[in-house]
């Protein structure tokens, strides 16, 4: 077994979310958002290198090599399934274990709004999840997909970096397809899932706009497809796609976008009121033909007004999903007020005073 596993069970056992391993400090583990040291020495470049060199093959110790850093999943039957990203930096080599549940979560599971799958019934079209880094996007697209898998005869073809939850094939035949493994690129994975006869293509990461614009074609040629971007609203994420096309194509992804984006979920993950672990409290965006006018006519920024008053379609702010779990008991209110867009109508919930603008008493 390799020694590394010893870390990677520990923080599986301790319902961690990430291990983290670098030079000149123990393992580092990541509860409930924050990061707390192992008892253990600290680990020497030498042996960190080992620790790591046990898990890679020639292949990924030669891209490791050739560009300081890599991404894989890795499985041991002692310790499960990580997504693992390793790197050489100021110091020496790092490197991050992201756990992996061994069951896909169900969307019940997850608490999401009933919108959510609501937003599943759509057949072509785009459906994105946002968030930061962290937040549970890979979890929530596994959910769905584990959903359509569950419930319709699909062809889902997932285009991954790296693979994390596997879907086995139920109603739906699920291909899972690894960029660098199986796929050079997104791009390249895109261009061949539109030959391969899909209904729905999952797509791991809008990361260029080379990967967007083949996206909108799958969208556009009658495909649901599935992405993230690292957004924190829906009114950022149409920003966010409109402003990575080129000058000559930006009306164009706007009019794109108006018609086939069926809706956004962004999400972030907050302590809950008994410390004990995080919740996934969510915004949803569901297009209507009203914001499709306020894309259309450059007015992006009205949109929020719009998704606040739009609760009869399913649509909440992330503000107002964040008061109802705090009304409910469900969520820490000091990291409610950390999370929120409007602080001043988190204030009153607030326990630690240093989380308050401080007011100046001075007496001139």
């Amino acid at each position: 077994m390799p020694r590394i596993d010893s870390f990677l069970s520990l923080g599986r056992d301790q319902g961690c979310s990430d291990i983290h391993i670098a030079v000149n400090t123990p393992p580092l583990l990541r509860h409930n958002g924050e990061l707390s040291p192992v008892k253990y020495r600290d680990l020497s470049q030498s042996e960190l290198e080992t620790l790591i060199g046990e898990i890679l093959s020639p292949e990924q110790k030669s891209a490791l090599q050739k560009n300081s850093s890599i991404d894989f999943s890795y499985t041991s039957p002692e310790a499960g399934r990580f997504r693992v990203s390793v790197f050489r930096k100021m110091g020496g080599l790092g490197g991050t274990f992201r756990v992996i549940p061994p069951e896909i979560p169900r969307l019940e599971d997850l608490n999401l709004p009933p919108a959510v799958n609501k937003l599943l019934s759509y057949q072509q079209g785009m459906l994105l999840v946002t968030g930061s880094t962290g937040t549970g996007k890979t979890t929530t697209l596994a959910s769905m997909v584990n959903v359509l898998n569950t419930t319709q005869r699909l062809n889902i073809i997932t285009l991954e970096d790296p693979i994390e939850y596997i879907h086995k094939s139920k109603r739906s035949l699920v291909v899972q397809r690894e960029i660098g493994t199986h796929v050079k690129s997104y791009k390249a994975g895109l261009r061949a899932a539109l030959r391969e006869d899909p209904d729905v293509i999952l797509v791991g990461e809008l990361r260029d706009p080379e990967t967007i614009m083949m996206a909108m074609t799958a969208a556009e040629t009658g495909h649901l497809v599935l992405g993230t971007l690292h957004t924190t609203s829906a009114a950022k994420t149409i920003d966010r796609i409109i402003d990575a096309m080129p000058t000559e194509a930006k009306t164009q992804a706007a009019a794109f976008l108006a018609q086939h984006l069926r809706g956004v979920i962004s999400q972030k993950l907050v302590r809950t009121a008994d410390g004990r672990s995080r919740k996934a409290i969510v915004e949803i965006f569901i297009n209507t033909p009203a914001i499709a006018n306020l894309i259309l006519s450059s007015k992006v920024f009205q949109i929020p007004s719009m998704i606040q008053t739009g609760k009869g379609h399913g649509m909440q702010l992330m503000d107002q999903a964040l008061m109802e779990a705090l009304n409910k008991k469900q969520i820490d209110p000091d990291d409610a007020y950390i999370h929120a867009t409007d602080k001043q109508q988190f204030q009153r919930f607030v326990t630690n005073p240093d989380l308050l603008p401080q007011v100046n008493l001075a007496i001139s």
